[in-house]
Parts: C-alpha cells; structure tokens; sequence
C-alpha cells in the first residue's frame, strides 16, 4: 500500500470512528436521564426499596418519554454513606450526564451532593431527607418528602391539650432528630409542657435498650420519638418489652415511628400509639386508595409508606418540569419549571413553595388502629397547608 493510499485509508476509518463515537451521543439528545441515588441496602434498605418502587410505579403509569424524551432511570447504591453518595452523584453527572439527580436517604447524603447539584446546575430532587436546612445548601435542591419540624410542631400542639405535659425526647443524633428535638420541644414549652430530658442515640447500630431504661426510670407522661425509616420497629419492641404502656408512659413521635412498611409486624401492642405525619396509607382519598392499590400489586403486597410517596411525587414534579420546557434547556430551566407546582398527591394537595423550594402539604395527627384485620395510622385531625417551621422566622 503507497503512503497516500495508507494516509487515504486511515483518514477513512478515522472519520468512520468519529461517526460511530457520534451516533450515541446523538442517541442521548433524546433520552433524559434521571440519577437515583438510594440506600438499597444497610439500615436504611426498606427507604430505597420503597422509593425505587414507587418511582418505577409512577414511570409505569405516565409512560417512559416525556415531550418526546425517553426516561432513562438509573439507580445507585450508596449504603447511606455520604462519601459513596458524593462519588456516585460525581460519575452520574459527569459520566452519565444525567439531567436530574434524586434520591437522598439521609440528610448526610443529601448534603454531601448540593456542591455537585450547583456546580453542575442539576436540579437535586430530595425524595427521603428530612433536615429543614437542606433546601438551603443548594439553589439547585427541591425537596418532596417532608421536615422534621413540619411533623413535630403539630404533635407539641396536640400533646398538651390531651394531658401529656411531663415529656421526654428520643431522637436518632443527627440532623433530622436534632430538628425533630428543638423544634418539638419550643412548641412543646410554648403550650405550657415540658421536656424534661433530651435523649439522643448514635445513628450507627444504635441500641435503644439503655436509653429507654432511663425513661422508665424518670416516669414522664409520654416519649416522644423520632429514630428514622426502618428503625421504628426495634423502638417499639424494646418500648413494650419494658412494659413501659403498662407502666402509663404514651408513646408518642412522628410517623416514622409507626411506619407503614413495618406496622403490622410491631403486632397489637401499637395500637393507640398518636403520632404526627404528612402521609398514611389510610389516607381515605380517591387518588391514595388508587395508589396503595397499585403499589401493592406491583410489589407483591408490599405496602406504601411516606418514603414511596415522596419518591412518586418526585417523579411527578420531574416530568411535569420536563413538560412545561418541552424538552429544552437545561437544569436552569428545569428548576425554574419545577418552582411553584401545585397538584394532587396520594398524601393530599401540596405545592413545591416557590422561594424556598421545599415541599408545603397538610400534616395529619393519626392514631394506630386496626381495620379489616391490619395496623393502620388513622387520621382524626388535620393542620393544612403547613410550611417548614424552620424556614418561617
């Protein structure tokens, strides 16, 4: 072969390589990518198990392309550990070049990814985290589960008028039970109550069995708990254990406490446990009946709790956002289309609040009672359109 033959040749394959290098990524024009980063396994396992599912549940429903974009899922496991979930979110972003990140099982991890959200301007959809300040680490976040203050402001309300004065606090030691802590007991002393010890317990492998021994022992009215999803069962064991119902001490705490993905195993002894909460599965609307339902078939029986609710409600505000920019633009736009939504959940109305985009919805105070032979958190009263306590001073 002569040289200019050899040259001509090589410049062929070349442009030939460079094409079909080409043909993905104009493959990707047309595919919008969503990045779920989850807990699918550890102790917070059953948050991402339910958020996967109730995202796949929500693509199963609406179709997979939106404003002619395929929707392209694609979930990783970060173990709750915000290092991993600070590398995953860096390889979906610059690898993947998803378009939008979501997920988020524990505050931890949904901060260790807010640098990456701003400086990538990916709009960071928070499904599980429940800290009030995470909105606040970056412009680029907007949160559709629920704060801890949101929760347990309306139970410091409730828990006076009902004779429950003399209380103590026990909550996981990180962001969300501190909140879950101040902002519990300012209402709590505000109504005339008090906190007369405030219990902590270490995230990892926590053993309550110490800690509820020393309420036992103090003799308040009530434990208000805050532990986080999945960990609710072990509280109540070692609570009934102790004989600490029999014993007059109420049982009181927000709804993860009493979350519906494990209340049927925490058998009898749950019932009458009050607690404060933006999602049950007995919420008695149309829309909600329809989805349990569906949820549960898609998932052999396995029933929604507020971690699915918030995951299905992310979906929503991601496809609506892609439909109101008809597919163009970036995180820019997306974000811009996401502020301000208002719609129907199965928890009831809610809206994402335009300046701070977090999520504003009713907070339900519900009672354990059992119907057609199964645990349900019973709503029996409601404080509508509430927005973060941590964000309205």
């Amino acid at each position: 072969m002569t040289l200019m033959k050899r040259r001509h040749f090589s410049a062929i394959a070349l442009a030939s390589t460079a094409l079909a290098a080409g043909l993905p990524a104009l493959a990707q024009d047309n595919t919008f990518k969503i990045g779920l980063i989850l807990p699918m396994t550890g102790q917070q396992a059953t948050t991402g198990r339910q958020i996967e599912a109730a995202a796949r549940l929500y693509m199963a429903q609406n179709g997979d392309t939106v404003a002619g974009k395929k929707i392209q899922l694609i979930v990783k496991d970060d173990t709750s550990l915000p290092d991993v979930t600070r590398r995953l979110a860096q390889e979906l972003v610059v690898n993947d070049k998803v378009n939008v990140l979501a997920g988020f099982g524990i505050t931890p991890s949904a901060m260790a990814t807010a640098p990456i959200a701003t400086q990538s301007k990916t709009p960071q959809v928070v499904m599980a985290a429940a800290t009030s300040s995470i909105t606040q680490a970056s412009p680029y976040i907007v949160r559709t589960s629920f704060t801890l203050p949101q929760a347990s402001v309306a139970l410091a309300d409730w828990a006076p008028k009902n004779g429950l004065k003399k209380i103590v606090t026990l909550v996981s030691d990180y962001g969300p039970g501190l909140d879950a802590e101040k902002f519990f007991k300012e209402r709590l002393t505000f109504n005339g109550g008090q906190v007369v010890e405030a219990l902590r317990v270490p995230m990892r492998n926590p053993d309550f069995a110490p800690f509820l021994q020393k309420v036992r022992d103090l003799k308040p009215d009530a434990l208000f708990v805050f532990v986080p999803s999945g960990a609710g069962a072990a509280v109540m064991k070692q609570f009934l254990e102790r004989g600490m119902d029999k014993a007059g001490i109420k049982l009181i705490g927000t709804g993860d406490v009493t979350d519906d993905d494990q209340l049927n195993d925490m058998g009898d002894g749950a019932l009458g446990v009050v607690t404060s909460h933006h999602y049950s599965a007995a919420h008695p609307s149309a829309m909600n009946k329809k989805f349990v339902e569906a949820f549960e078939k898609a998932n052999k029986g396995l029933r929604p709790n507020f971690m699915a609710v918030g995951g299905y409600d992310g979906m929503r505000v991601i496809y609506e956002a892609l439909r109101t920019t008809k597919g163009q633009g970036g995180g820019d736009a997306l974000l811009a289309a996401m502020k301000g939504q208002i719609f129907e959940s199965p928890r009831g109305k809610m809206f994402i609040d335009a300046q701070t985009r977090d999520v504003v919805q009713d907070i339900y105070l519900r009672k354990v009672e059992k119907k057609d032979g199964q645990l349900y958190n019973v709503e029996f009263d409601v404080i509508k359109d509430v927005k973060d306590p941590g964000k309205t001073r």
